[in-house]
């Protein structure tokens, strides 16, 4: 009968332990999925494996290793663990690895998803790599969709995320360095680049953050933003993130650096620019022309989500003039019998909306949509017919609610969320002189930001003329043969 794991694993038992498996077991805490087993090599030698069940792939212990052992031959005559481990290291057909009796090495294979096989006398252990990490399957990308080009996302499965990146750049000058951050969690991660793209000075800088992080656990790529970011109590991200890995793919291809850190779908790009946040990934799956309309249809959304609310603030607080008299007229006749002023409506209707948002994001998937959408039309209704607020409000609003969705990045439109309550309250205080005064003070905020040493505003500020066919405009694919100068690469020619 051939060797299985169903038909020879038993739980732990002391008594067949020598004082090494003893401390092992003692360190690791005996867990209820800690397997221990033995068996019989040959006549004279005994071996014994011991590993993690929830960590490993079982078909690979039966399949690879216990069948091999049961149909072998080559253990008959062989005194006991004489020459045995590299023999078997170098005839098994399985990745192992060999090690002393050294308890932090056998630990922390065993936490990896190794198996430890044993044989009484020799002077090494050998480790076979068996792990089988929980992990759902490659889907759909959630936050990012598109209706052409790839629809692969990462999950959460370190080694699925960078065979979807090595399936679209297969080049020998694709680098990938893995390091280790977390003193509890041992998590993986890792920089990804090409050799000959990306700036030298960008690779070391990105390497020297990692590694200078200093913390018991990651338990997802956004944990590093903050340790590696150049600036963090600030609303706009330096830092892209994507669940994309076309998306990963495209930057890496431009010079920039990738990193992917185990357990989660999320990757991290740098160094980044303002306006490459404005960019979708559909815009390379169409004409350069509507890709063109689209990017600036997105920068029209962005600016009317953050100036929209104040605007209406200061022209009816302070600037009536502004108005025309129809319409002048019209407001007056809607916010009489309104008992707040127009900045107090605001921020009532923009805080509403904002609890809403939040509850369609936390509540059921299939009662969420339904909630906010209804819960948006019958609250708007009814403040309006009891007079708490203007039908004028109301549209505007809304207004703003649909433009925040056009931003491509979530964590980019976070940021105009901020800013629109920011400008609201300076509208408030100073009207349309505040709102000018925020703005320039938000144009030398964003010329002073850097990513990774590279100027958060270029190719505009500093001005690249040569980048402004992939920034403001879309040209076709056929006249970008220049890498971004604002990426310093090492090739400038595609």
């Amino acid at each position: 009968m051939a060797l299985t794991i169903s038909n020879m694993t038993t739980m732990y038992d002391k008594n067949e332990s020598d004082a090494f498996f003893d401390q092992l077991i003692n360190v690791i805490g005996n867990p209820p999925d800690l397997i221990y087993q033995t068996f019989a090599l040959s006549a004279d030698v005994q071996g014994c494996y011991l590993f993690i069940e929830t960590l490993v792939d079982k078909n690979k212990i039966d399949n690879n290793v216990l069948r091999f052992f049961s149909e072998a031959q080559m253990f008959d005559g062989l005194e006991n663990g004489l020459n045995l481990v590299e023999n078997l290291k170098n005839t098994i057909p399985i990745v192992a690895t060999t090690t002393t009796y050294d308890l932090d090495s056998c630990v922390q294979g065993l936490l990896e998803g190794k198996c430890l096989f044993s044989i009484p006398g020799a002077d090494e252990v050998l480790l076979f790599d068996v792990a089988h990490f929980p992990h759902r399957a490659v889907a759909e990308a959630k936050t990012e969709t598109t209706v052409q080009g790839p629809n692969e996302a990462f999950n959460e499965h370190l080694t699925t995320n960078l065979g979807l990146l090595r399936k679209r750049i297969q080049s020998s000058n694709f680098r990938v360095e893995q390091m280790k951050l977390g003193t509890s969690t041992e998590s993986r991660v890792l920089l990804s680049y090409m050799q000959d793209l990306a700036p030298t000075e960008v690779v070391n800088e990105c390497r020297n953050r990692i590694r200078a992080i200093e913390t018991d656990s990651i338990l997802d790529s956004t944990y590093i933003v903050e340790w590696i970011a150049d600036k963090t109590f600030i609303p706009f991200p330096l830092i892209m993130k994507t669940e994309r890995p076309d998306v990963t793919v495209s930057h890496i291809l431009e010079g920039r650096v990738a990193i992917l850190v185990d357990g989660s779908p999320i990757a991290l790009i740098g160094p980044v620019t303002f306006f490459q946040y404005f960019k979708s990934p559909e815009d390379y799956f169409q004409r350069a022309d509507v890709a063109t309309f689209m990017l600036w249809i997105r920068f029209l959304a962005y600016l009317m989500a953050i100036f929209v609310p104040a605007l209406y603030i200061a022209v009816t607080l302070y600037q009536q003039a502004l108005i025309p008299p129809m319409l002048l007229v019209s407001l007056s006749a809607q916010r009489e019998g309104v008992p707040f002023p127009s900045y107090v409506e605001a921020f009532l209707m923009t805080g509403i909306f904002e609890v809403l948002r939040e509850a369609g994001l936390r509540m059921p998937r299939i009662a969420g949509q339904a909630i906010s959408i209804v819960g948006a039309l019958v609250l708007g209704e009814a403040a309006v017919q009891a007079g708490f607020v203007s039908a004028a409000m109301v549209i505007v609003v809304a207004v703003t609610a649909i433009t925040s969705f056009v931003a491509p990045y979530y964590n980019f439109g976070l940021s105009q969320r901020f800013l629109m309550y920011a400008y609201m309250i300076l509208a408030g205080f100073m009207g349309l002189y505040g709102i000018l005064c925020g703005v320039l003070f938000t144009i030398v905020h964003l010329v002073s930001l850097k990513s990774f040493g590279v100027p958060f505003m270029a190719p505009v500020a500093p001005t690249f003329l040569s980048d402004w066919k992939d920034t403001l405009i879309r040209v076709p694919r056929s006249r970008m043969k220049t890498y971004p100068r604002m990426n310093h690469t090492k090739r400038k020619k595609r």
